[in-house]
């Protein structure tokens, strides 16, 4: 074998080697990037959309059945910037209907995910009491505290599975904005400066919520047809709750009455 012959065989083995060193290298870098080359970094699953054709929807009346307590009064005296209508947001009744029942889809929606409203909602501070009394919002869902007070105050949530926080906003200062994380019902609010200042809020990873108003209504729409849990929360006289079954297009009226 002459030496021309040599040389090619010995470049020949130079371009096998390099080869196998770059293919080495692509492998390593698939590893390090958790992949292989013959896998596919796939999407994130997503719940299948509601057919607003076959959405159905729940409606009601909440009532409370017996003597209603009357109203007791708040003494706002210690801070003469509070000029509040002095009433407490405890039990609201009205010809037996009951005001600030928080109505919620507790169960029947599998692992259907929502995506978060791009609106806010508001919780307003306004003659040292907070409007409203009971708030539903969603998870991660931005809110908005205001204080039109020409007071302090001190906003301050004790959540059981979300953060806790406590916050001074001083008089007509710029709206904070809070989010909770994590699906809680009955989240009470209160203010440190104003003891007799409290509101519940509802935390939800569906938007299938309502709050009664002082007749009692609620409304819950764009619910895909199935089996449901519903369940009413006050926050003195507890939870009840009824299966529902909505077909396509159903519309159901669901009322409940509380007992003391």
């Amino acid at each position: 074998m002459n030496r021309n012959q040599w040389a090619a065989i010995f470049l020949a083995s130079m371009l096998a080697l390099g080869m196998l060193t770059g293919c080495s290298k692509k492998e390593n870098t698939n590893e390090e990037q958790g992949t292989s080359p013959s896998s596919e970094v796939k999407p994130a699953g997503s719940s299948a959309p509601i057919d607003p054709a076959t959405a159905a929807k729940i409606s009601g009346t909440v009532s409370f059945d017996g003597t209603a307590p009357k109203p007791s009064k708040i003494d706002m005296s210690q801070d003469a910037a509070c000029k509040g209508n002095n009433t407490s947001e405890t039990m609201v009744v009205d010809s037996g209907k009951l005001a600030n029942v928080f109505v919620y889809v507790k169960d029947g929606m599998g692992d259907r995910s929502f995506e978060v409203p791009k609106d806010s909602v508001t919780i307003d501070q306004k003659g040292c009491q907070y409007h409203p009394h009971v708030l539903g919002v969603m998870t991660n869902q931005n809110i908005e505290i205001r204080n039109d007070d020409d007071t302090t105050h001190n906003i301050h949530p004790t959540p059981k599975d979300n953060r806790e926080w406590n916050e001074s906003q001083p008089p007509k200062a710029a709206a904070l904005e809070k989010q909770f994380t994590r699906e809680e019902v009955m989240l009470p609010v209160k203010c440190n400066q104003h003891p007799w200042m409290k509101m519940y809020l509802n935390v939800s990873k569906t938007p299938f919520f309502a709050v009664t108003g002082s007749d009692g209504k609620y409304e819950i729409k764009g619910l895909p047809p199935g089996d449901y849990t519903l369940a009413f929360v006050h926050e003195k006289l507890g939870e009840q709750t009824q299966k529902v079954t909505l077909a396509a297009k159903d519309s159901k009226t669901v009322d409940q009455a509380f007992k003391q």
